[in-house]
């Protein structure tokens, strides 16, 4: 396209140069389904930001994207599904793994994501996170943590913090909250990772590299719920968490996961705290029955999973 364009001056008649800037298009919107915008989330909720991340990883990773699916379950998160230029699925409440795990052995060549909530996945949907991990499912899940129902009213969660009032909760929170990196490390996730909604390169990064990990791979990110926990706690608007996890969090790849507890005391440690090697389910099925049966059975192969 050429920017520089003659054009003649109506005051003295001389010819002019003048250069226009071409339109610059968000290289998100290419990976959203834009006639179901705008969408449903408050100003300064962290989830656009972290749909923003999953975009750009999507986007850089050089996957084929026909072969991409996103499966959320129930929440202000598992609305994520429907807004993704994906195959997808937005599912019933807390079963958004097992139907990724369904996607997934009905055809292995799909890169599975999950992407959904704290209460959404350790909840009622905690037993599939559980055995999916065990497993070393090949898959991507991806939780965003805001440490409260923020959809249905702000009940307290799994990760909501000591002493935090919420709608269940009116004098405080005195159920002690998940450590989820923990969770998933000793569940058998062999990649784990914790980022906030602030460390945006950050987490581009460490969702490509989920997205290239072969087998369970687990990412926490850290968001704001200006709406209900925010409010409810006094804690400021989206931006004034933000700035929170900015001033608060420090740097601790490998850490030991037993130790990145989120505490109100204490700094919030981010991070790449697992990457390790294992045989996926498919791989182990494949072999197993191989060995059983010969030239009777029939692996199912593909790009993420068999032999």
């Amino acid at each position: 396209m050429n920017l520089n364009e003659i054009m003649v001056s109506e005051t003295s008649g001389e010819t002019v140069e003048e250069t226009r800037v071409a339109p610059i298009e968000n290289p998100v919107l290419k990976l959203m389904r834009k006639d179901r915008m705008p969408h449903i989330w408050c100003p300064g909720c962290g989830i656009g930001t972290a749909v923003n991340c999953l975009s750009r990883a999507l986007d850089s990773s050089g996957l084929d994207l026909d072969k991409v699916s996103i499966v959320s379950g129930i929440g202000c998160s598992g609305r994520v599904a429907g807004y993704m230029d994906l195959d997808s699925f937005h599912t019933t409440h807390g079963r958004a793994i097992p139907f990724a795990t369904g996607l997934l052995l009905s055809n292995p060549e799909l890169k599975v994501i999950v992407f959904s909530g704290d209460g959404d996945l350790f909840a009622i949907g905690g037993n599939h996170f559980l055995h999916a991990a065990r497993r070393n499912q090949d898959m991507l899940v991806v939780c965003v943590n805001n440490y409260t129902y923020g959809m249905t009213g702000g009940q307290v969660a799994p990760t909501t913090p000591l002493k935090s009032t919420q709608s269940t909760m009116p004098y405080g929170n005195f159920e002690e909250p998940l450590n989820l990196p923990q969770l998933a490390e000793a569940a058998g996730a062999t990649y784990v990772a914790r980022w906030t909604v602030f460390h945006v390169r950050q987490l581009v990064k460490a969702i490509k590299e989920g997205l290239e990990h072969k087998g369970f791979a687990f990412i926490e990110i850290l968001s704001p719920c200006p709406t209900l926990y925010l409010r409810r706690n006094k804690l400021g608007d989206g931006v004034d968490q933000v700035r929170y996890f900015k001033e608060h969090s420090v740097l601790k790849n490998g850490a030991e996961t037993r130790e990145v507890a989120l505490k109100a005391a204490c700094p919030i440690s981010v991070g790449k705290f697992v990457e390790r090697q294992a045989p996926c389910w498919t791989d182990v099925r494949n072999a197993q029955l191989s060995a059983a049966l010969g030239e009777r059975f029939a692996s199912s192969g593909g790009k993420h999973g068999g032999n």
